[in-house]
């Protein structure tokens, strides 16, 4: 089994209520050896309700989470880490984050395109979606030239979760060419991917990204995955691991990792 989530959000993410010591309980009672918080910090997201959306409180969080790692130690198995929004204008801040090096594990995402949150319907409106897509991914592939103080990417294909059709007249293929060089540009810096099971959650065929495109990063020479449910909410930790631990035996992998100190441990599948 797939014994370690480590993409969960909690009260201290702005888009979660979630209790982090229910995590523990639960996991605990699912027979998983651990779990890591990466809770999100998001420079310049774009402003909701005139609040600052995912401006993660670093102090308050670290605090708590290094505390409660401290106090499960040698009985429960918690990490301590970040989900980073990735953008070129906020490459400086992302890159000097964490400065004490305090933190296990950095996810790198990109949640907006050319700054816009395409979750909400309306942002579709009147636009191509291939062409939108597109430019999705052209972020991506300037995020990971600018910004370099991440472990692993974060849910590559996550865009296709909003678009308005989501998979279903979706093929990896027409974008070949972009996953071919964001994941060549991932392993030439020693990063890896996560495969996240929320994609399948909002009823998507494939987890983020589409399983193909992890076959894809195996065969180009990568080797660390993490796994993740994306968790907002209790209910979904370890969401589908059982059906990600069969994708990945079979497309070959020996292995899935789980990062302390920022480093990548190998657990065997």
């Amino acid at each position: 089994m797939i014994s370690f989530d480590s993409h969960l959000h909690t009260r201290f993410s702005s888009d979660s209520e979630a209790d982090p010591r229910a995590y523990i309980q639960l996991a605990r009672q699912k027979g998983m050896k651990g779990i890591c918080f990466t809770d999100h910090n998001d420079y310049d997201f774009p402003l909701e309700d005139g609040k600052v959306v995912f401006d993660l409180d670093f102090k308050a969080y670290l605090d708590y989470m290094l505390k409660l790692k401290e106090e499960f130690r040698g009985s429960f198995d918690i990490r301590v880490g970040v989900e980073q929004g990735l953008m070129k204008s906020v490459a400086s801040r992302v890159d000097s984050y964490d400065p004490e090096n305090k933190l296990d594990f950095v996810i790198g995402s990109s949640h907006l395109v050319e700054g816009e949150d395409p979750y909400y319907p309306s942002y579709w409106e009147g636009r191509a979606v291939k062409d939108t897509i597109i430019k999705y991914y052209e972020s991506i592939m300037e995020n990971i030239k600018t910004c370099h103080n991440f472990d692993i990417y974060g849910h590559l294909d996550y865009i296709i979760r909003y678009a308005p059709e989501k998979d279903a007249n979706y093929n990896w293929k027409d974008y070949y060419d972009y996953f071919y060089e964001i994941l060549k540009s991932l392993i030439y810096q020693g990063k890896g991917i996560e495969v996240n099971t929320a994609g399948l959650k909002y009823g998507l065929k494939n987890p983020n990204p589409d399983i193909n495109i992890v076959k894809l990063y195996k065969e180009l020479g990568g080797e660390i995955i993490t796994v993740g449910s994306d968790s907002h909410s209790v209910d979904y930790l370890g969401y589908e691991f059982d059906r990600v631990y069969n994708m990945l035996k079979e497309l070959g992998f020996k292995y899935y990792s789980v990062f302390k100190d920022r480093k990548a441990e190998f657990y065997e599948i």
